[in-house]
Order: structure tokens, then C-alpha cells, then sequence
């Protein structure tokens, strides 16, 4: 049994995270530049080496933590990268990941500390390796998923704006959205509570805040609702 295993090629096992935040102007890809040889000095996923005794999730939050500080966050299995030549140094597979987080929260500590930088998704620069295409493979299963699942509300802080709101899901589509379509279609599933508290920052007339409503979403999941969160394109 043992000489089966040993007969066998021995193959790397990376993993990388494709991280997503969003602030006010639009939604964001965290990137930093390697920091050893191949490609030393251009731009990068977060990315490190699976170990013997870890499961993939577990070495997926590992490597986040080690290369932003990020604990806690929305933190999904996207698919596996394994082309030959991917990797000119050495044989590896990479099971990619994507994460949502909420800039705000974050920002100054992953930029001071970390030396990472966040880069619109409509203006990334070439990444090594096969990076680019895990960034387009998460942006499918992001697109995906906000259609069928509040995963968009990962990105946002507690209390939001709806004009907000809508400038993370134009963001998300990559299209811009009629504004009464828009209020109208994410109102109608009865899962926001509407505060009594105004943003001012950006208008004199102000917008109110909103919160998502985990445990009434649920409550409807339960029920059998059928949610489905796409918004209506202009």
C-alpha cells in the first residue's frame, strides 16, 4: 500500500484569495506586490503554501490573516487552478478563494501594515501567473451569487444608503442601473429596515440609512420565499 503512495508524483498544493472590498466610489480587488522570485516586484493575489496538517479552509484563513490581519470574513471556495506550467518554479496546484469585506473596517491596517493597495475591478493591472483569470472566475461567482443570496451585504458596512447600495450592485454587474427599478425591486423583498437616521455627507437633502435584516431574510428562506436580488438593468 505504501509503495502506491511513494510511486506517485509529489505536487505543491497553493492557495490563493481573491479579495473584494467596496467603499462608496465603487468595488474593489486588495492586491500586493511579490516580494520574492518568479515575477518579484509585480502584482499579486494573497497567496501561501497549504501544510501537511491543515484542511484547505483552514490554510485558506490562515494565509488571510498572515498577509492582511483579516479574521472573521466572508470567505468562499471558488475552483481549482492547475495548469501544467502555471507555476515556472514547481509543479502546483492552487485552490483559489474569494473573500468580501468591508473597506471602511479595514482599510488603514491593510494598507499600513500590509503594504496592500486596492485597485478598482474596472482598472486592474496584469497579474503573474494565472491570476487574472481566478479574478475573472470570482467575478462570475460573485455575480452569481448576489443574484440569489445577500452576499453583497458582506461588503457593506452596518448601516448604508440605498444610492450606496446601488453603486456596490452596479459594481458587482458591471452595469449601470435604473435608480426607481433599482429602490423598487431590493424594497420589494421586505428584508431592509429603514432608519431614522440621514447620511449628509454627500447632499444637503441627505439619504437615509438602511440595515439588512438577517433573521427576517431568513425567516422568509425558511418559509420557502423565493428571493432573487438581481436588479433590473437600465
Amino acid at each position: 500500500m505504501q509503495n502506491h503512495y511513494l510511486n506517485n508524483d509529489r505536487i505543491l498544493v497553493a492557495l490563493d484569495c481573491i479579495i473584494f472590498g467596496f467603499d462608496r466610489r465603487g468595488l474593489k480587488l486588495l492586491l500586493i506586490k511579490r516580494d520574492f522570485e518568479p515575477e518579484k516586484g509585480k502584482w499579486s493575489l494573497m497567496g501561501g503554501f497549504l501544510k501537511r496538517e491543515e484542511s484547505l479552509d483552514e490554510a485558506a484563513d490562515r494565509i488571510l490573516h498572515q498577509l492582511t490581519g483579516l479574521q472573521n470574513v466572508y470567505l468562499e471556495q471558488l475552483y481549482g487552478f492547475g495548469e501544467v506550467d502555471r507555476d515556472p518554479v514547481e509543479r502546483t496546484v492552487s485552490i483559489a478563494y474569494y473573500a468580501l469585506i468591508n473597506i471602511r473596517e479595514h482599510d488603514r491596517e491593510l494598507l499600513e501594515q500590509y503594504g496592500a493597495r486596492w485597485f478598482s475591478v474596472e482598472d486592474l493591472p496584469d497579474l503573474i501567473f494565472d491570476h487574472n483569470e481566478m479574478v475573472q472566475a470570482a467575478k462570475s461567482r460573485l455575480k452569481y451569487r448576489a443574484s440569489h443570496e445577500p452576499v453583497g451585504f458582506e461588503l457593506l458596512p452596518e448601516k448604508f444608503t440605498m444610492p450606496e447600495l446601488q453603486i456596490l450592485y452596479e459594481g458587482i454587474y458591471e452595469t449601470e442601473l435604473d435608480k426607481r427599478n433599482f429602490r423598487r425591486r431590493i424594497l420589494s423583498m421586505d428584508v431592509l429596515k429603514k432608519m431614522d437616521e440621514k447620511q449628509k455627507k454627500y447632499s444637503k437633502k441627505g439619504a437615509y440609512f438602511y440595515k439588512f435584516n438577517k433573521d427576517k431574510y431568513q425567516a422568509k428562506i425558511n418559509n420557502g420565499d423565493s428571493l432573487v436580488f438581481k436588479p433590473i438593468k437600465l
